[in-house]
C-alpha cells in the first residue's frame, strides 16, 4: 500500500482465501470493498462517507478482538493479592486456634500456620505481578495498534478521495 501498489491487486490479495489477512488488511478490504461497490457518478461525499463507515466498523471489530482478554488480566492482577491476603488471614487464624489446645505456646506450634499464610501471600503475588505486567504491555501495544490503524484509515481515505476526484 505505502509503495503505491495497485489497489485492485491489493484488494484481491487481501480477500483471497489462501492468504491469511491481518487487521490492517481487513480494514483495507472493508474500505476498498465498499468504495468499489459504488458506480461511477455516485456523489463523492456519500461514497467517502460509506467507505469511512465500513472501515470504522471493521476497525472497531478488530479493536474489540485485541482488547477481549485484557479484562481477564486486569481481574487477575487486581484480585489475586486479595485472595493471597485471605489465605494469609486464614493461616494466621488457624495458627492462633491451634494455640488454644496447647498448655505452652512455642514457635513450633505457630510456625506451620504462619508458613502456610506466607505461601498464600506469595501465591497471590505470583499471580498478580505477571498479570499486571502483561496487562500494561498488551494495553500499550493495543493503543499503538489503534493509532496505526487510525493513521492507515486516514491515508487510505486520502488515496481514495484522490481517486474519486479523478
Amino acid at each position: 500500500f505505502w509503495r503505491g501498489a495497485d489497489l485492485n491487486a491489493l484488494y484481491q490479495r487481501a480477500t483471497s482465501s489462501r492468504h491469511a489477512s491481518g487487521s490492517m488488511e481487513r480494514i483495507f478490504a472493508a474500505g476498498f470493498g465498499e468504495f468499489s461497490k459504488h458506480p461511477p457518478g455516485t456523489d463523492d461525499k456519500s461514497v467517502m462517507e460509506s467507505t469511512r463507515r465500513a472501515m470504522q466498523a471493521t476497525y472497531q471489530r478488530e479493536m474489540d478482538k485485541l482488547e477481549s482478554h485484557l479484562s481477564f488480566l486486569a481481574t487477575v492482577g487486581s484480585v489475586s493479592p486479595y485472595i493471597g491476603l485471605l489465605g494469609t488471614v486464614w493461616g494466621i487464624m488457624n495458627s492462633f486456634r491451634s494455640l488454644s489446645n496447647v498448655a505452652q505456646a512455642t514457635i513450633a506450634h505457630v510456625a506451620p500456620g504462619i508458613a502456610e499464610a506466607l505461601i498464600a501471600t506469595a501465591m497471590g503475588l505470583f499471580a498478580a505481578i505477571p498479570a499486571v505486567i502483561a496487562y500494561n504491555r498488551y494495553a500499550s501495544d493495543t493503543e499503538q495498534l489503534a493509532t496505526r490503524f487510525e493513521s492507515f484509515m486516514e491515508e487510505l481515505t486520502n488515496v481514495l478521495q484522490r481517486r474519486v476526484a479523478e
